[in-house]
């Protein structure tokens, strides 16, 4: 059963919230001077004024949040939320497409960082914080922001957070979890606040620094830049980048472990952050090889291009120094690998997680150990636990549900026209919220040519591949609506 009224009160909510982040946007507008501070007044008026209905509607005295409640919630304020963002570049005739708009603002929340603009450098500064801003809020998930700061309103229910968390293990840091969102939330803004300052003392300017950090550490891969961090054309910056992108890609509650109550250790004896650095440096070396013998790079080179390409996109990223489009197809095939990998649980990054293939690949060992020794007991363990079996089953279908995700995907795309690179590149980054694809949809390439109902069918790709599809898959299904 669900509650129409506090699913209301909490989009009112959520709408003021999204409102109180775009108004750090109109505080750039004037701190420019720009000419589209208008945009944002009307924007926020209308974030206001719905999000005032929405409380009205919700008035009452329901508190208690179901399983039910939470998944419509979650899916429904990312729409919103995307819905709203989207006015200002409607509105400032940045993108006048209503397409191009909402395309652009969901490829933000979702931290996928595939954009329809075809030159980024002349839009308003305003417009490039906010693109950056609906990174740094859809890393952590707009509802986490709810649970973490308003818990006073009594939204911080664990329906709400696991509807919209990522991974299928999930650490505790404490009982509470507003607490536990707080401390999350305190790793996050430091990471930003570090990555601005050493992206600054790297050469960039303040203001890249800060759009860019926001972009890094969400591992949404939105840049100031048409031709992302390739246009700094610096080494120095390029691992400082790298460095924060791999940090954004680890599991925040062992970040804030490793940071705050100095246990170093149980970082490195986490399997998924081993097979996470093992596979980053496995592919790092293999594409470094193949630079080397494939182009003029020289060996230094070849690894920061490859060392640089493989974090960005193993943590979905997306942001580059390379057009790998260009390169050997064989290399093509490493970093689509690198795609559908993606980095830690618990982190901002999209796509499978480190943990579920590493579960998947003991579960298939084991069934071999089974067929040798048919009446033995033999456990799948992450980090020394036993994983228990209903976790298995919950993989083995996120799994299934992803590559036929992907799959239907390449199909639609190509129904539209777009030959198998193409529509193969568009699904998979779409999903995985990976940002660059392949073909014409390079990382150095926009995606403003896509067909209007293809941009449609990308943006619902990257919705439910951000939450991971349980969340919003479950609203399709006329069993979800039922009142029992």
């Amino acid at each position: 059963m669900f509650h129409p009224k506090i699913i209301s009160r909490i989009l009112g909510l959520l709408l003021f919230i999204e409102a109180a982040f775009l108004l750090t946007s109109l505080a750039v507008a004037f701190y420019y001077h720009e000419t589209i501070i208008d945009t944002y007044l009307y924007t926020l008026a209308a974030m206001v004024g719905t999000g005032a209905v929405l409380a009205y509607i919700g008035r009452g005295k329901e508190r208690n949040i179901s399983r039910k409640d939470g998944y419509i919630v979650v899916t429904f304020c990312w729409i919103l939320f995307s819905l709203f963002g989207a006015i200002p570049y409607y509105l400032s005739g940045s993108l006048p497409s209503v397409t191009d708009a909402f395309f652009e603002t969901m490829s933000g929340f979702s931290t996928t960082g595939a954009s329809v603009v075809s030159n980024v450098e002349a839009l308003p500064h305003s417009l490039l914080f906010w693109r950056s801003m609906t990174h740094w809020v859809g890393g952590l998930g707009i509802v986490f922001f709810t649970v973490a700061v308003f818990p006073v309103f009594g939204l911080g229910d664990i329906n709400l957070f696991a509807a919209e968390s990522v991974g299928p293990m999930r650490a505790k840091l404490h009982p509470r979890i507003s607490v536990a969102a707080r401390w999350i939330l305190t790793i996050y803004i430091g990471l930003t606040i570090i990555a601005t300052v050493s992206f600054y003392l790297a050469g960039m300017g303040k203001f890249d620094a800060l759009c860019h950090a926001m972009s890094t550490v969400s591992t949404g891969g939105f840049s100031t830049k048409q031709a992302s961090i390739a246009t700094y054309n610096s080494p120095l910056i390029e691992y400082v980048v790298t460095l924060f992108m791999f940090l954004g890609g680890v599991n925040l509650s062992l970040l804030y472990l490793f940071f705050f109550k100095a246990r170093f250790g149980d970082l490195l004896r986490d399997s998924e952050f081993r097979v996470y650095a093992g596979s980053v440096l496995l592919f790092t070396i293999l594409i470094t090889v193949g630079l080397f013998f494939t182009t003029p790079m020289g060996v230094e080179e070849s690894f920061r291009t490859s060392l640089f390409q493989v974090v960005s996109i193993q943590t979905t990223t997306g942001f580059a120094t390379s057009n790998y489009v260009l390169w050997q197809p064989i290399l093509w095939l490493m970093i689509s690998a690198v795609m559908f990998l993606g980095a830690c649980s618990g982190s901002t990054s999209g796509a499978m997680k480190c943990v579920r293939i590493s579960i998947l690949g003991r579960v298939m060992f084991n069934e071999f150990k089974r067929i040798l020794h048919p009446n033995a007991v033999i456990p799948v363990r992450m980090s020394g636990k036993i994983v228990p079996s209903s976790v298995q089953s919950a993989i083995l279908a996120y799994t299934v549900i992803y590559v036929a995700t992907v799959v239907v995907g390449v199909f639609v795309n190509m129904t539209f026209g777009l030959d198998f690179l193409d529509a193969y590149g568009l699904s998979v980054t779409s999903v995985g919220n990976v940002g660059p694809a392949f073909g014409h949809y390079g990382p150095m390439d926009s995606f403003s040519t896509l067909p209007a109902l293809v941009k449609w069918f990308c943006s619902f790709q990257m919705l439910v591949g951000r939450l991971e599809f349980f969340a919003v898959l479950l609203l399709l299904m006329p069993a979800f609506w039922r009142r029992q």
